[in-house]
This record gives C-alpha cells, sequence and structure tokens, in this order.
C-alpha cells in the first residue's frame, strides 16, 4: 500500500511503515506542507492495526535539511502570533513521533540539518550512514533549538547538548554515535541491510510489550521511587495475564516461536 503526497512518501509493506521525505530538490527540508503531512500520516499510522514498525529517512542524498528557506522568508514576516500558532504545529509534530506507541527507526542517509536532527532524536533508534553529518545550526541563524530540545537533551544529556547547541558546530557519524544520538553506523552500501536487520529484530518482540516499553519509557522518569514501585508491578503482572504474555512464556517454555513471528525469517 502506498499513499500519495506532496512533499513525502508513505508506503507499508508486510507490517513495516516507511515515511520518506521527499523534497531531494532542497535536501528534503521541511515547510508547513510537510510538516501537515506528517501530522497527518503518523496519526493514521497509530490507528491502523496492521503496523508494527516505521522507519523514517529521506529521498536522495540528504536525510533532512532543517527548515525551509523560502518557508523561513514567510515566517520571518510573521506576527509573534502567527510564529506561535506555526512553532506549536512543528512541537505537535515531534511530539507525535515521540509517543507513538509503535517502535520508530530513523534511517539517517545523509545530512540531518537543525530541525532534522530533532526527527532523529524523536526517533526510539536511530541507525546513520557513516558519511552523515549532524548540526544544531539554529544559532548561525540567531535562533535556538527550540521544538526540538526536550527531546535531544533527554537522548544525548545536557552537557552534550550545552556544547552542540552553543556551538552549532557539525557533528560526523562517529561522534554523533559516540554521545548517544545514533545506535548505529554504518557504510552507506550497507545502510538498508543494517536497517533491516533492526526491522526484524523489533518485528520478533511482543507488540504490546514494545508499546508498553515505550511507556514505561515516558512516564517512569517522572516518577518518584515510590510511585515506581507500584506502577512497574501492576504493568508486570497486566502483561503476565495478558493473551500475548500468556503466550510469550508457552512458546518459551515450549521451545517455539510465539504467534506473532509467525512466517517470520
Amino acid at each position: 500500500m502506498e499513499t500519495r503526497f506532496e512533499t513525502i512518501e508513505y508506503s507499508i509493506s508486510e507490517s513495516l511503515a516507511t515515511v520518506t521525505f521527499s523534497r531531494p530538490e532542497v535536501h528534503n527540508a521541511f515547510n508547513d506542507v510537510m510538516i501537515k503531512e506528517l501530522l497527518e500520516v503518523f496519526q493514521a499510522i497509530s490507528e491502523r492495526k496492521d503496523v508494527r514498525v516505521v522507519v523514517l529517512t529521506g529521498r536522495g542524498k540528504s536525510f533532512c535539511a532543517g527548515a525551509d528557506l523560502n518557508w523561513m522568508r514567510r515566517v520571518k514576516e510573521y506576527s509573534y502570533e502567527e510564529n506561535l500558532k506555526e512553532s506549536l504545529t512543528l512541537a505537535d509534530l515531534f511530539c507525535r513521533v515521540y509517543t507513538l506507541s509503535l517502535p520508530t527507526i530513523a534511517k539517517v542517509n545523509g545530512a540531518a540539518i537543525g530541525g532534522g536532527t530533532g526527527f532523529v532524536a524523536v526517533c526510539d533508534l536511530a541507525i546513520a550512514s557513516e558519511t552523515s553529518k549532524f548540526s544544531f545550526s539554529e544559532v548561525k541563524l540567531g535562533l535556538v533549538p527550540a521544538c526540538i530540545s526536550p527531546y535531544v537533551v533527554r537522548k544525548v544529556g545536557e552537557g552534550a547538548c550545552r556544547e552542540f547547541f552553543l556551538s552549532g558546530e557539525r557533528l560526523p557519524a562517529q561522534r554523533a554515535l559516540r554521545h548517544g544520538l545514533v545506535n548505529q553506523v554504518a557504510a552507506p552500501e550497507k545502510l538498508d541491510e543494517v536497517v533491516q536487520m533492526w526491522c526484524e529484530q523489533l518485528l520478533s518482540s511482543g507488540p504490546n510489550a514494545l508499546a508498553t516499553c515505550k511507556e514505561l519509557l515516558q512516564k517512569v522518569p517522572q516518577m518518584s521511587l515510590e510511585e515506581a514501585k507500584t506502577y512497574t508491578a501492576r504493568v508486570i503482572a497486566s502483561l503476565r495475564v495478558s493473551e500475548e504474555g500468556q503466550e510469550g512464556m508457552l512458546s518459551f517454555l515450549e521451545k517455539r516461536r510465539p504467534k506473532w513471528r509467525v512466517g517470520q525469517a
């Protein structure tokens, strides 16, 4: 299944949804149209029962070069109220991707600049080509990486963000790997193969267990130890008596594949 949009490509095949930034002529820079289309697509994905993993990538040589220059020319003339509305929409998009109950993988095929690096940070996993470059370049324009900052700080930590945000420096893939912005670096010709390996790894796990893992990651850091003690005990007890948990434990004891893996390699 493939749905056509103006600025992105969206397809589903065998439980895998692929969302592709598709403006290669401007290095996949995003504008108001792309933001709207991405919001629509991720909302649609969240409502589907046949999708289990989502891959986000770019067409051409770049992943996403941040905000489009022509869009920025228009935004430059906006009032505070108009800017706030646009910024809230972008913030909603990053939040929607970050809080999606399905596992997400950023397949970083090239440069990820400014807000493009934000899309890397909101995905659960990021696999980058060794030729990829990353940068929080907003300060060079008199701006800041505001909407993406909650996710980048969570991913790489405050110390690294103090350096990256303030300097706006370009980061090679291996440095992004060392700081946890990406999970693995691959040769360009091996990128598809490595991402497919990760997809298969995720598909081998219980769908509800993966969704619950994401919920744990969002909720537990905000809890006191006393709150977390009760919450986490309830979570594991619920999963143990659930249909998926029962099947998973039984298949392990019987040394067979669980039902959700039937037909997988």
